[in-house]
């Protein structure tokens, strides 16, 4: 296939832009030195109109085909943060800051849409227009919300749009997708309880906030295991559990704990919300201590595929030659949800190979799998947008 030849042909060249994100990742918005990067080389393949800024730090690249008799456009998405984890690979191309890195393959899914940019650059072999999207802050920042509140959509006029995650559970290069709800919603929530602090030898003079924190932590499990429907997929994690006390012989005043809950219903969502609040003040009054629940309003929607762009982002994995159109649904969030809340389109995943966990300290993409990420993204625009 002349495509695929053509991007295996430029796989060390596209590594290399790869590595170099990896070596210097950006979390959230902050995402300017990427951004920078990405701009320029769109510039350099000859993108017809390159806008950065969108969505604070967002940057689109468009690309006329060699007609528009369709008068069409297709969205194709990458992130570019990174998230705030020391890196544990020992790889030659490690973070080279501290604290951050590229532990989710948003390096990988940068440099393989600029790869595929530049191929349609240089062929035009579509008739109607690409949109090459690179989004920062998915990481918790919804920055998909901040593009499309910027005018995503409706400024470069798109009429579908896609994603693509690496998956580390799926074969290498190997394509996964489903229509309908693929991806979790999520929500945060934190729970400060307050005691009476005192002297660890006289708890008897103390309300114990560890003791209820604890207890707190074993009751909320129940809201899944109990209040929910077993037919309906959820999860409630508590992830940190904190005091204010460094000393042994201290039972402290407040003790805060955080985590978060992944639901693929509105209703179980909002049910989820309630029996939260309601087992953190009863747990609290039980042990003499008050709770205060802090759950944001923004979390990230349901991420739900659009039923015939499902099949379309399904045939273009002819690429690979493997692709499971029945892929289980994850609990793990993504915020590309807003862009199909607002355009149809569909998300896929592409197999990573054997390796760490998303979000691990030893996670690092698959550079193997670039040439057929990339074939995908312009396999995609070229069967959307026949000549």
């Amino acid at each position: 296939m002349p495509i695929r030849k053509r991007l295996s042909n430029m796989h060390a060249e596209i590594t290399a832009w790869r590595r170099d994100f990896h070596m210097h990742p950006e979390l959230l918005y902050d995402t300017h030195r990427t951004a920078g990067i990405v701009a320029d080389k769109l510039r350099a393949f000859g993108c017809d109109d390159v806008v950065t800024g969108l969505g604070r730090t967002g940057v689109v690249g468009l690309i006329r085909g060699k007609t528009n008799a369709s008068g069409k456009t297709v969205g194709l998405r990458a992130d570019m943060d990174a998230l705030p984890i020391f890196e544990a690979t020992g790889a030659d191309h490690a973070s080279t800051i501290p604290g951050k890195m590229h532990a989710c393959g948003h390096d990988g899914h940068t440099a393989m849409l600029l790869g595929a940019a530049q191929y349609l650059a240089e062929t035009r072999n579509f008739d109607g227009m690409v949109a090459v999207v690179f989004q920062p802050a998915e990481e918790g920042g919804a920055g998909a919300l901040a593009m499309v509140e910027d005018g995503l959509i409706d400024r470069f006029g798109i009429s579908e749009i896609y994603g693509m995650h690496n998956s580390p559970l799926l074969p290498e290069g190997a394509f996964a997708i489903r229509p309908g709800p693929f991806y979790a919603a999520v929500d945060l929530f934190e729970i400060t309880l307050t005691g009476k602090g005192g002297h660890a030898a006289r708890p008897n003079n103390c309300i114990d906030t560890t003791l209820a924190g604890a207890a707190l932590v074993m009751n909320l499990q129940q809201i899944v295991a109990r209040n929910t429907d077993p037919q309906q997929a959820a999860v409630v994690t508590v992830t940190s559990f904190r005091t204010e006390a460094e000393a042994f012989n201290v039972i402290p005043e407040t003790v805060t704990l955080r985590g978060t809950v992944r639901t693929f219903d509105a209703a179980v969502r909002k049910n989820i919300e309630a029996r939260l609040k309601s087992i953190a003040a009863l747990t609290a009054e039980t042990y003499g201590a008050s709770a205060a629940v802090d759950w944001p309003e923004d979390g990230y929607p349901v991420m739900s595929n659009h039923a015939e762009e499902t099949d379309f982002a399904a045939a273009a994995q002819a690429v690979a030659g493997a692709c499971n159109t029945d892929a289980p649904r994850t609990t793990g969030g993504e915020d590309f949800a807003y862009m199909l809340d607002t355009c149809v389109g569909a998300y896929i995943q592409i197999g990573n190979g054997p390796s760490k966990g998303l979000h691990h300290p030893e996670y690092d993409f698959n550079d193997a799998i670039i040439p057929v990420g990339a074939s995908y993204w312009v396999e995609l625009a070229e069967q959307r947008l026949p000549v």
